[in-house]
């Protein structure tokens, strides 16, 4: 058999990811490769990390993108912090908040966990209780936005709380990061990781994080040795370091680095606050054109993520069937639900370079079409007008 080379199709995407790539970043990555200890390349990595900064904002030293994708940003963040014994409270409102958990107990340490219902965002007062029950706590690790349900749950208010019992905190900032607000130092946050291929628009395959200098001096002070030597702080930031003393620890993917830098760089031109307003926005017109669809968020509106709606499915329809038929028949991907929500929630995202008017109409014209042909009785281009309507008055 003689394999040929692989073209994919140009789909759009509006699932939880990866999103949309900008055709910039894209382009970015056919840049001629050059070595990994090369003076420009380094000069390079000092942009990147002074960009993440700026993007997390904080002024924390090491901020800085892991190579690897956004769950290995977050073993990173365990495996540094975490030594034998030591208690982590994991707030766990969906997925992800599950595989904080999987990482405290694969790191030795001791588990409290605080359980909300899916859909909804993690309940301070429950946090509060854990502390006062678990003073000894040495972590609170929760998932700020939650990609598996739509939710935002309040970073700031959770890291108050672990700040008044001295202990740090260990963030999920994968959806979140340049569509909603994230303030790392003025809220506090210790250690924090993300994902390249959400609301940053860029190729997946790198994790950014940052870890505040109580975190640091943590890493710097801890009794055994971290059990990852890939993802050991004290050897990467040898690499990751002063341009002038950088040492090798591995070859970093040097081409999506180039990709990264090229998205941060769009991102300041955009401006942080900006992107957050836009994604806030077409959340907002298609939240118009859904209810004209009589779909429903499931997430109550002070908690919803704007980049990542999740929808009830209407009752007789097979949600398989309508994202197989919007994948075919259209190129538009979404996502279907995990865990208990799965087959009772479509997740459409709108995240990152997909998330414009252009996207939003798409979707929802799409959607009408399949729903129509499935027995569906609505009223032609009214879900679409009404998210125009929102445009235009906004």
């Amino acid at each position: 058999m003689s394999i040929h080379s692989f073209y994919p199709p140009q789909r759009t995407l509006l699932g939880p990811g990866p999103s949309d790539i900008n055709p910039r970043v894209l382009l970015a990555m056919a840049r001629p490769t050059i070595g990994h200890l090369d003076p420009l390349f380094s000069q390079m990595m000092e942009e990147v990390k002074q960009l993440l900064q700026q993007t997390f904002k904080t002024k924390n030293a090491l901020t800085l993108p892991i190579s690897g994708p956004g769950s290995v940003g977050m073993e990173c963040c365990f495996v540094n912090l975490i030594e034998s014994g030591d208690k982590v409270i994991v707030c766990q409102n969906g997925v992800f908040g599950g595989r904080m958990k999987e990482n405290v107990l694969r790191c030795g340490g001791t588990l409290v966990t605080i359980e909300d219902t899916w859909g909804t965002a993690i309940d301070v007062n429950k946090v509060e209780a854990a502390l006062k029950q678990n003073p000894d706590t040495k972590i609170v690790a929760f998932v700020h936005a939650e990609t598996s349900t739509g939710v935002q749950s309040d970073a700031q208010a959770i890291a108050t709380l672990a700040q008044k019992q001295g202990a740090m905190t260990i963030v999920d900032a994968v959806t979140s990061l340049a569509g909603t607000a994230i303030e790392v130092d003025q809220w506090g946050l210790d250690a924090v990781y993300s994902g390249s291929q959400k609301c940053l628009s860029c190729v997946p395959g790198l994790s950014p994080v940052t870890f505040s200098e109580r975190a640091q001096q943590t890493i710097k002070t801890r009794k055994t040795t971290i059990q990852s030597w890939f993802l050991d702080m004290n050897l990467i930031m040898g690499y990751w370091g002063a341009q002038t003393k950088r040492a090798y620890h591995h070859t970093a993917p040097i081409n999506s680095l180039y990709a990264l830098h090229e998205a941060l760089v769009i991102l300041q031109e955009e401006g942080l606050e900006n992107s957050w307003q836009r994604h806030q926005k077409n959340h907002l017109a298609l939240r118009a054109g859904l209810e004209k669809l009589n779909l429903q968020l499931i997430v109550k509106e002070s908690d919803r993520l704007p980049q990542l709606n999740a929808i009830s499915i209407p009752a007789d329809i097979d949600e398989a069937i309508v994202r197989k038929r919007l994948l075919d028949e259209f190129q538009l991907e979404i996502g279907a639900g995990l865990g208990p929500l799965a087959g009772k929630i479509w997740r459409i995202g709108l995240m990152g370079h997909a998330s414009n008017q252009r996207n939003v109409l798409y979707c929802l014209n799409s959607l009408e079409a399949i729903l129509t042909n499935m027995g569906v009785i609505l009223e032609a281009g009214q879900a679409a007008q009404a998210a125009m309507q929102f445009y235009v008055n906004k």
